[in-house]
């Protein structure tokens, strides 16, 4: 019989701390398992009572360096292995980087996320990078960079740039890894997170569901990210963008609107303090399906077209559903109690 979801669970929810390892797949189960209108209205009041809940952190993302990674992620457009139409690509110029920034911050995004495609920077890149995320700060920009694996002396490095984030996600369940990976361990991912968060970077980590993984892999992901000492500061919940030419296109499938909005909802409460962003694939889902996601947690999104290489939602569809929902941009500086 699954654990009911109250107690000591519903009060860890509501304060937003808990003691290392307090999440189990029992007690995740047993959220998903709630009635889908108890479930949402749990989800909402745990996140109304630590964020403000008409505000969106809004990000933008860039793809620095493209294509030609070593990885063999059988999702992943810019791996090397499968031919899926994308061309590697040199490192950006300081300059063009700089150009796009401030664009961003002129479309209204508070945080502007840097991408390349390797499986860890080598050091004359990664001196390239910190100046890029120097003078990105520079702009005003909350700053995210994503560059494969670090080492701790790499990550104080980029911290000293002036980085916020660094985004290395766990893609999946302890369980499911195997299936898409095994160029990179989950143990290696662990440890970048650790030396990120050693050198005091916020972590943005999450995973991608619609793989070919089971719903009890998708609760495993949430378990394995909630029970991170802390929780990530930021948390993208990836639906399956669609690849030609990857391993995952075969048996890849996305979850409906409604299973999704159940996961966005389990993660809220078992992360209560993190930020919840609908990342790729967003393209898919229709504004009701939308609209129903940031009631059950979601709180932040990439703006633009493009994220790397594959598609996302327009800026006017984007701007006309925030007009239709009383939705506005969140400050930068996430994460404090609006007790709303």
């Amino acid at each position: 019989m699954l654990e009911t979801p109250t107690g000591e669970a519903e009060a860890t929810a509501q304060a937003g701390t808990g003691p290392a390892g307090f999440w189990t797949l029992q007690k995740a189960e047993a959220l998903h398992g709630l009635p889908f209108n108890d479930l949402i209205h749990r989800a909402h009041a745990v996140h109304r009572r630590h964020f403000d809940p008409n505000a969106i952190q809004l990000s933008r993302l860039l793809s620095i360096k493209t294509g030609g990674c070593p990885e063999d992620c059988g999702y992943c457009s810019q791996s090397a292995r499968y031919d899926t139409g994308v061309k590697a690509t040199r490192l950006m110029a300081l300059e063009e980087v700089v150009a796009a920034a401030r664009r961003a911050k002129a479309e209204g995004a508070t945080r502007f996320c840097m991408g390349a495609a390797w499986r860890s920077p080598k050091p004359r890149d990664l001196a390239r990078v910190a100046a890029m995320v120097e003078a990105v700060k520079a702009l005003g920009l909350e700053t995210c960079a994503t560059l494969g694996m670090l080492t701790g002396e790499e990550a104080g490095a980029l911290r000293a740039a002036g980085l916020d984030y660094y985004n290395h996600n766990v893609d999946t369940s302890p369980g499911f890894y195997g299936e898409i990976i095994s160029t990179r361990t989950l143990e290696d991912r662990l440890a970048t997170l650790a030396n990120a968060r050693e050198a005091g970077l916020k972590l943005c980590c999450g995973g991608i569901v619609g793989l070919g993984e089971t719903l009890d892999d998708r609760l495993a992901m949430l378990v394995l990210l909630a029970n991170l000492d802390p929780a990530p500061e930021s948390v993208p919940l990836n639906l399956w963008n669609e690849v030609a030419g990857v391993p995952v296109a075969a048996r890849a499938e996305r979850p409906d609107a409604i299973a999704f909005a159940r996961l966005v909802a389990v993660a809220r409460i078992m992360m209560p303090q993190s930020v919840l962003r609908l990342s790729a694939g967003r393209q898919y889902m229709s504004d009701e399906a939308q609209a129903l996601c940031f009631f059950a947690g979601a709180n932040s999104l990439f703006l633009g077209e493009t994220l790397l290489t594959t598609r996302n939602a327009s800026e006017e569809r984007d701007a006309a559903l925030f007009a239709r929902l009383g939705l506005t941009a969140m400050p930068a500086g996430e994460g404090v109690d609006a007790d709303a």
